[in-house]
C-alpha cells in the first residue's frame, strides 16, 4: 500500500522538474540567442572562479592569450553573457538536485510499480549525462551537432518525468472517458507528435544556421540575418501551417464530444495555444527582424507541443487500455 502523503510528495517534486526543466531550456535559447554560450569559456567553473566575475579588471591583464592557448580564440568578458551563461549553469544544477530527490521520492513504488522507480532514476542518470555533455559543448567551443544533442536530451528526459508521473496516476487517467474517440484520432495523434519531432529536427538546423550568421554579423545588425537563411528555414516556415492544421483537428474532435471538464479538452486547448504562440513567435522572427525574445520563446513553445502531445498519448493509451 503505498503512502497518499509520498506519493503527493513525488508528484509534486516531479512537476516541479519538469517546471525547471522547460525553465532550462528557456534560459538555453536566452543563451543561444544572445551568444551568452561562451560567456563562460571553461567549465564548470568560469574564467577560472566559482563566482563569475563582475569586471573585467578582476582578471588576468593576459587572459585573452591564456584562453586562446587553451582554444578559445577571441575571449572577450562581457559581464552580461557571463552571467547569463552562469545562470544557465546554476539552473542545471538546480534540476540535478530536483531530479535526485524525485528520484529518491519514486522509491514508494519499488513494490507497487517498480517501473516508476526505474523511469525516475534512469532520468536522474540521464541528468548526469546531460551535465557531461554540457562540459563537452564547451569544450567543442559551441559545435552546433553538440548543442543540438544537449537540447534533445532535454526534450527525452522531459518525455520520461512526465511519464512517470502520469504513470503514478494511472487510475485517474484510466477514468477519462474517451469512448467517442475513433482509432483514426490516436493515428493522427502519433502522425502529430512525429510531425512535431521533425519540425524540432529542422528548426535545429535552421537554429544552426542562425548561430553561424549570428556569429558572422557579431550578434548585431538582426534585420539583415533572415537574407542568409538556408532553404530549410523556408520548409520548416511552410511545415508549421501543416502541423497546425493538424492539431487543430485533434482539438476539434475532442471539443465535439467532450464534456466540459474533461482532462482531454483541457489538454487540446492548451495544445492549440501553445501551436499558436509558437507559430506567432516564428513569424515575429521572420517579419520583425529576428528579435533576441522571440528565438528563446519559439524554443521553448516547440518543446511544451510535444510535452502536450506526449501526455495527451498517455492519457489515451491508458484509457483505451482501461476499455479493453
Amino acid at each position: 500500500m503505498i503512502d497518499d502523503q509520498a506519493a503527493a510528495r513525488f508528484r509534486r517534486l516531479g512537476a516541479l522538474t519538469i517546471f525547471a526543466v522547460y525553465f532550462v531550456i528557456l534560459v538555453g535559447g536566452i543563451v543561444r540567442a544572445s551568444g551568452a554560450g561562451m560567456g563562460c569559456p571553461d567549465w564548470p567553473t568560469c574564467f577560472g572562479q566559482w563566482v563569475p566575475p563582475t569586471d573585467e579588471s578582476q582578471l588576468p591583464a593576459n587572459y585573452h592569450e591564456i584562453y586562446a592557448a587553451r582554444g578559445y580564440e577571441n575571449t572577450a568578458f562581457n559581464p552580461v553573457k557571463t552571467w547569463t551563461e552562469y545562470t544557465n549553469r546554476l539552473v542545471g544544477v538546480t534540476i540535478g538536485f530536483l531530479i535526485f530527490l524525485t528520484a529518491w521520492s519514486s522509491r514508494i513504488y519499488l513494490k507497487a510499480d517498480k517501473t516508476i522507480f526505474y523511469l525516475a532514476l534512469s532520468v536522474f542518470l540521464l541528468v548526469g549525462f546531460q551535465g557531461w555533455l554540457g562540459s563537452a559543448v564547451v569544450a567543442s567551443n559551441l559545435k552546433p551537432l553538440m548543442i543540438t544533442l544537449h537540447m534533445l536530451l532535454a526534450l527525452g528526459i522531459v518525455a520520461l518525468l512526465i511519464y512517470a508521473i502520469a504513470r503514478s496516476q494511472k487510475p485517474l487517467l484510466q477514468a477519462i472517458d474517451t469512448h467517442w474517440l475513433t482509432p483514426r484520432f490516436a493515428t493522427v495523434l502519433k502522425v502529430a507528435m512525429g510531425m512535431t519531432l521533425l519540425q524540432i529536427a529542422m528548426g535545429t538546423q535552421v537554429r544552426e544556421a542562425v548561430d553561424y550568421i549570428a556569429h558572422e554579423h557579431s550578434y548585431i545588425d538582426r534585420q539583415y540575418w533572415r537574407d542568409s537563411f538556408p532553404i530549410i528555414f523556408y520548409v520548416h516556415r511552410s511545415f508549421s501551417s501543416v502541423i497546425l492544421f493538424t492539431n487543430l483537428w485533434l482539438v476539434w474532435k475532442i471539443r465535439e464530444q467532450a464534456a466540459a471538464g474533461n482532462l482531454l479538452l483541457r489538454l487540446g486547448y492548451v495544445l492549440a495555444g501553445l501551436i499558436v504562440t509558437a507559430i506567432l513567435a516564428g513569424v515575429t522572427l521572420d517579419r520583425l527582424g529576428f528579435p533576441a525574445f522571440a528565438q528563446p520563446v519559439h524554443l521553448l513553445m516547440a518543446n511544451l507541443i510535444f510535452g502536450a502531445q506526449f501526455f495527451l498519448f498517455i492519457c489515451l493509451s491508458y484509457s483505451a487500455n482501461r476499455a479493453a
